[in-house]
């Protein structure tokens, strides 16, 4: 089993979200080994860790409505 990159310290982690009352959020960091790093503001030790590709696939994905079926799940 592949195990999970430890996300380095030095990373500056972006809201996902322009709204500042939000409680709850995702935030995302881009690191200089090529990974991308997601995490909720609630639970900020538990962390995704996918490849720049594979992120920019997803945003392609979004931009381009693949996902629209999921709103209001």
């Amino acid at each position: 089993m592949p195990t999970t990159p430890t996300p380095p310290e030095n990373l500056t982690w972006q809201k996902a979200t322009d709204d500042e009352s939000a409680p709850e959020y995702i935030e995302v960091a881009f690191g200089a080994d090529g990974n991308v790093y997601l995490r909720t503001n609630t639970e900020p030790d538990n962390v995704v860790v996918t490849t720049r590709v594979k992120w920019d696939a997803f945003v392609l994905g979004v931009k381009a409505g693949e996902f629209d079926h999921f709103v209001g799940l």
